[in-house]
């Protein structure tokens, strides 16, 4: 079982939401979920930084209805966080509203506001999509066969059904948005020496001499199992602009630790 900072923002969110009423659980978990998958289920608190949070509460948009209640289902939730250990700081004073601006002027920023990926995780994003697509006519036929069944009151496989193609809509919205304003650093960028994101990188731990291997990836490919971080944790941004030979500090809840980046690939 895992415990304080170590714990995954995924289990945290089903803690969090499975203290709350029903009511205020149902309202909440759309919004809880679409964080934790910003930064990565397996993501840990201790690879959160004040930075990303409020960079997640940037690429919000202003001009849905929604907003406000929505940076405050992720303030609690961030809270809870802190008052259980979880977090060593308190995120949820760096998930500030922005300035209101006109509608339309949020809107199409929203739209074409660039977002980095690598083309692997491009080609990932792409392929969960079509596959939530597919899911989505299915569960508009569960809730037409749900919806004419009238002899049970509540009719809980329909309220089921609905909440899941909320969420899968949801998602659906959310990848067409990273797709169609995605930037493929694989097919633009230039060749560099220094690290940057989508590259490969061999760190030595110079107090153990373990090798370890990352790839540096957006905040939305993220997936710690596989050694994909975001340029945006500590490890990430230590790393980020530095050339083969250079040795790093990264600063973590024990104490500070020291790499020598041994080679930086694409």
């Amino acid at each position: 079982m895992t415990s304080g900072s170590e714990i995954s923002l995924g289990e945290a969110a089903r803690r969090f939401l499975a203290n709350l009423p029903a009511e205020a659980r149902s309202g909440s978990q759309q919004e809880i979920y679409r964080f934790v998958r910003w930064f990565g289920w397996e993501q840990t608190f201790a690879g959160l930084v004040p930075a990303g949070v409020a960079n997640y509460a940037e690429q919000l948009s202003q001009s849905d209805a929604d907003y406000s209640q929505k940076l405050e289902s992720i303030r609690a939730f961030l809270s809870y966080a802190r008052k259980q250990g979880w977090s060593k700081i308190n995120l949820a004073t760096h998930l500030k509203t922005r300035k209101a601006k006109n509608k339309s002027t949020v809107s199409q920023q929203s739209r074409h506001r660039p977002v980095s990926l690598t083309r692997q995780g491009y080609d990932e994003l792409k392929a969960e999509l079509a596959v939530l697509q597919g899911k989505r006519l299915q569960l508009i036929e569960d809730i037409r066969r749900a919806a004419a069944d009238k002899d049970f009151r509540e009719n809980a496989p329909l309220d089921a059904a609905r909440e899941q193609r909320g969420h899968v809509e949801g998602r659906i919205m959310e990848l067409e948005a990273i797709l169609g304003s995605a930037f493929i650093l694989d097919d633009a960028r230039e060749t560099t020496p220094a690290a940057s994101l989508g590259d490969e990188i061999v760190l030595q731990d110079l107090a153990s001499g373990e090798e370890v291997h990352y790839t540096l990836v957006s905040p939305t490919e993220v997936d710690v199992t596989s050694g994909k971080i975001s340029g945006a944790s500590p490890i990430g941004r230590a790393i980020v602009g530095k050339v083969q030979g250079d040795v790093v500090e990264v600063t973590v809840p024990a104490g500070k630790l020291r790499y020598k980046i041994l080679r930086i690939g694409g």
